[in-house]
C-alpha cells in the first residue's frame, strides 16, 4: 500500500468538508416558481429516470434535490424586507398567491327566520337606534380631567385657578374673571391694588353667610325649629301593617310548634320511665301476693295483673291484707 502524502490527505479532507457544507448558490436549467406567502417552491426541471432507480443512489438523489430547492426558497425569503423582533430577525411575507383547499367544507348559509322573511317581503330595513349625541364640551372636559390626573400622578401642579384653564382664545367673561383672580391673589385679597381709570369694582362671586340676630323677635327662629321637627318626623319610617301582622303570625306559629314539641317530648319521657319500672324488682307490685294482714276482702274488682305493657307486675289491689315483708322475697 502506497503511503499518502500530507497534501493528498488535506485535499481529501477539504473535499469532504465541501460536500457537507455546500454553497448557497444552486444552478438550475429552469428557474423555480415561488409562492413566498405559502412558502412554496415549484421545480419544473426534468428528472433523470436512471437517478430514480432503487437503492442508495435514489435516496441520495432525492435528498440532494430537496436540499437544493430548499436553499433556493430560503434565498428568496432573504430578499424580502426584514425587521428585528425581540432580538430575532423576521422577514415580512407577502400575501399568498396560490389558493389552497380548505380542510373542511365551507359552512352552509343559515336559513332566514320568519321575521327576516317577513321583513324582506315588506321591505323593512333594520335601523340602529341610538340616544347618544356628540358633546364637544364633554370631550374637552374629559381631556382636561385626563391631563389633570396625569399631572397629579407625576406630582406636577396644574396651572390655572378659579376654574380657569389656559386657552388660545378667551371670551370676555373669562378675561374678566382672570383679572379678578389675579387681583385677589395677594395677601390683602386685592384691597390695595390700583384700579384702572373707569374700571368697575369686581363683583364677588362667592356667597356671603347670613346670621340671625342674637336679640329681638324669636318668632322666626321658633318657626324654623318647628319646621325642622316636622321634617325630622316626616323622615321616620312608616309602619307596614301587613308586614307587622305577618311577622306576628309567624312568631305565634313558631311558639305553638315549640310547645307541641315540648309536650310530645314529655309524653315520651313518661312512657320510658314507666317501662323502666316494669323491668325492676318484681316484688314491688300490688297484685297477686298483696299485703296480708290488711283488709281481708280487699277489692274484688281490683286489677289482678297491673298495667300491661311493662308496668309493675302485680299492680292490682286484689288479695289479702298487710303482710310483713315484701312479696317475692320469701
Amino acid at each position: 500500500m502506497e503511503a499518502c502524502s500530507v497534501e493528498e490527505l488535506l485535499a481529501k479532507a477539504e473535499q469532504d468538508e465541501a460536500e457537507k457544507l455546500k454553497s448557497i448558490t444552486v444552478q438550475k436549467e429552469l428557474d423555480l416558481e415561488f409562492d413566498i406567502g405559502n412558502l412554496l417552491a415549484c421545480d419544473k426541471n426534468r428528472l433523470e429516470l436512471r437517478d430514480l432507480k432503487k437503492g442508495q443512489k435514489k435516496q441520495d438523489f432525492l435528498r440532494s434535490l430537496a436540499r437544493d430547492n430548499t436553499q433556493l426558497l430560503i434565498n428568496e425569503i432573504w430578499k424580502l424586507p426584514t425587521e428585528r423582533v425581540e432580538g430575532t430577525i423576521v422577514a415580512k411575507l407577502p400575501a399568498p398567491a396560490t389558493p389552497l383547499p380548505r380542510e373542511k367544507p365551507p359552512p352552509k348559509p343559515r336559513p332566514p327566520t320568519k321575521w327576516e322573511e317577513f321583513a324582506k317581503l315588506k321591505g323593512i330595513q333594520k335601523k340602529k337606534k341610538t340616544n347618544l349625541v356628540w358633546d364637544e364640551n364633554r370631550v374637552a372636559r374629559n381631556e382636561f380631567n385626563r391631563l389633570r390626573n396625569i399631572a397629579r400622578a407625576q406630582k406636577v401642579k396644574v396651572p390655572g385657578a378659579g376654574g380657569l384653564t389656559p386657552k388660545a382664545q378667551q371670551s370676555k367673561d373669562e378675561l374678566t374673571r382672570a383679572v379678578s383672580v389675579a387681583k385677589t391673589s395677594t395677601a390683602s385679597m386685592g384691597r390695595f391694588q390700583e384700579r384702572l381709570p373707569k374700571e368697575k369694582p369686581a363683583k364677588s362671586s362667592g356667597k356671603k353667610r347670613k346670621f340671625e340676630p342674637l336679640i329681638g323677635d324669636f318668632s322666626s327662629e321658633k318657626e324654623k325649629q318647628l319646621e325642622l321637627l316636622k321634617l325630622m318626623e316626616s323622615k321616620k319610617p312608616k309602619l307596614d301593617i301587613t308586614k307587622a301582622v305577618n311577622k306576628q303570625l309567624r312568631e305565634e306559629d313558631s311558639e305553638e310548634a315549640a310547645a307541641k314539641h315540648k309536650r310530645g317530648a314529655g309524653k315520651k319521657n313518661r312512657r320510658s320511665n314507666m317501662g323502666g319500672k316494669g323491668k325492676g324488682k318484681g316484688g314491688k307490685g300490688r297484685g297477686g301476693g298483696g299485703k296480708p294482714g290488711g283488709k281481708p276482702g280487699g277489692k274484688p274488682g281490683g286489677k289482678p295483673g297491673g298495667k300491661p305493657g311493662g308496668g309493675k307486675p302485680g299492680a292490682g289491689r286484689a288479695g289479702g291484707g298487710k303482710k310483713k315483708g315484701k312479696p317475692g322475697k320469701h
